[in-house]
């Protein structure tokens, strides 16, 4: 892979995630019911990272857990149809409640289907909402996000690294390559 260019470094990181924790509590009225699941692996750093900043905006602690979607996917390859599963870590019921999504990069839409139907797994909540830092484009399916740090047009020959301490060695930065 090719370097082509750095487009977040990490305090536009931050930016970005702080807007976004604005964004949910204004569009949601509140905290009331709200409860943030990260998809693994990338989205749980991230939604960790936003439920902090809501409980700096907010003053409360709102739910958060994760979810492993690799069983839900539709895109298996065929040598892999044994994946090895994490179990999904919700602490919390979702019936009822307003969901938020948080993922690091959205592409085909997937990965977010996948979650979808993982949730619904577990209840069925009064709503679900997607935050992503990074809305690539090219999706193959009707999902868009509710809250995006940042649309970075590329091709289907690039790709989108986002690096997310403490699941990445520092520092936090995305950054776009050609395959």
């Amino acid at each position: 892979m090719e370097l082509k260019a750095h487009i977040l470094d990490e305090n536009d990181i931050r930016r970005a995630l702080v807007r976004i924790s604005h964004e949910i509590v204004e569009s949601n009225k509140g905290t009331e019911g709200l409860c943030l699941i990260g998809i693994m692996s990338r989205g749980k750093p991230l939604s960790e990272l936003i439920r902090a900043n809501i409980e700096k905006i907010e003053g409360v602690k709102v739910p958060c857990g994760e979810l492993d979607i690799r069983f839900y996917r539709d895109d298996l390859s065929h040598e892999n149809n044994d994946p090895t599963l994490r179990k999904a870590e919700l602490d919390f019921p979702v019936e009822g409640k307003r969901i938020v999504l948080v993922d690091d990069v959205i592409y085909t839409g997937r990965t977010a289907r996948a979650a979808i139907e993982a949730v619904f797994s577990f209840g069925r909540p009064a709503s679900i909402q997607l935050a992503v830092l990074v809305d690539r484009g090219h999706r193959e399916l009707p999902i868009r996000p509710d809250y995006v740090g940042k649309n970075i047009p590329t091709s289907r020959n690039e790709l989108v690294k986002v690096n997310i301490p403490p699941f990445d060695a520092p520092p936090a930065r995305v950054t776009l390559y050609e395959r």
